[in-house]
């Protein structure tokens, strides 16, 4: 037990640069590849975090792009929401890093400053960017077709009003859409986070090999030449955080419903099998 303390102290925050830099040479025990792989998991949450939050305000925007009349706002939103959607994330990580490093190292001179290029090409934010980009795309097409299903009778009541403009996409047609997606953008919002292991995969290098929960699982896979420990534990923690994710998803489409009478809709995980 004390053993197992010393190495959690040891190693838990070693994927943010905290603690031990060595990894165990032999030896390994059971508490060392769990600790391992959940300091791992950390950067896991971090790209599923911010992909997730900053997608979110991206696909809101494109969505309401694709609704616009105007081409000039329309079509961009409609040929990216199509290419980040019918190429595959694996090659989407692959061309993004192929792309950013062939930015100059030196840095992009602007304005009589030279700003710096090579933090592109980590892990940490060239990663983010296409998390970013390919979520936004799948919740982009969620959002816009929630807004092309809005009940007519709460638009007819919204020009009863008077609303129109931002006021009324903001008061009425926003908060039915999020109700109506909340849904299938749960769904999304679980692909996106297991999808971060294919961070490891990518050609985009981890900081000073403080890598994810793949990078530690592999590791100790390799090692052992027993792949039924280390992955079985990946796929645990995953689990869990995914039943934690649905809940807090749930918990806010219960506050989207709250409104409505008898409201006890509950969000369902179903698995995206063709993506």
């Amino acid at each position: 037990m004390n053993e197992c303390l010393v190495t959690i102290q040891e190693y838990a925050l070693r994927s943010l640069g905290i603690g031990e830099r060595m990894l165990p040479r032999g030896d390994f025990t059971l508490c060392q590849q769990i600790t391992l792989i959940g300091s791992g998991l950390l950067w896991n949450l971090y790209f599923a975090a911010f992909a997730l939050l900053i997608g979110f305000f991206l696909a809101n925007a494109l969505a309401l792009a694709k609704t616009s009349r105007n081409p000039w706002l329309r079509k961009p939103a409609e040929w990216f929401i199509f290419v980040f959607r019918g190429s595959p994330l694996f090659i989407q990580f692959f061309i993004a890093y192929e792309a950013l490093v062939q930015l100059p190292r030196t840095g992009i001179p602007l304005l009589g400053l030279t700003l710096p290029t090579d933090w592109m090409t980590k892990a940490w934010a060239g990663a983010l960017l296409v998390l970013v980009l390919n979520t936004a795309a799948y919740s982009a097409e969620i959002f816009y077709g929630a807004l092309r299903n809005l009940p007519k009778g709460e638009l007819e009541a919204a020009d009863a009003y008077g609303l129109s403009g931002w006021t009324r996409y903001r008061r009425i047609m926003w908060p039915t859409a999020m109700r109506l997606a909340w849904p299938a953008y749960t769904n999304e919002a679980i692909f996106l986070f297991h999808a971060t292991t294919l961070v490891f995969f990518s050609g985009f290098p981890a900081l000073r090999q403080q890598g994810d929960a793949l990078y530690y699982a592999s590791y100790f896979a390799d090692k052992t030449f027993n792949p039924f420990v280390a992955y079985p534990i990946v796929a645990g923690f995953f689990i869990l955080l995914t039943l934690l994710l649905i809940t807090l998803f749930g918990v806010v489409n219960r506050r989207l419903n709250r409104h409505l009478p008898g409201a006890t809709s509950k969000v369902r995980y179903r698995p995206n099998l063709l993506r």
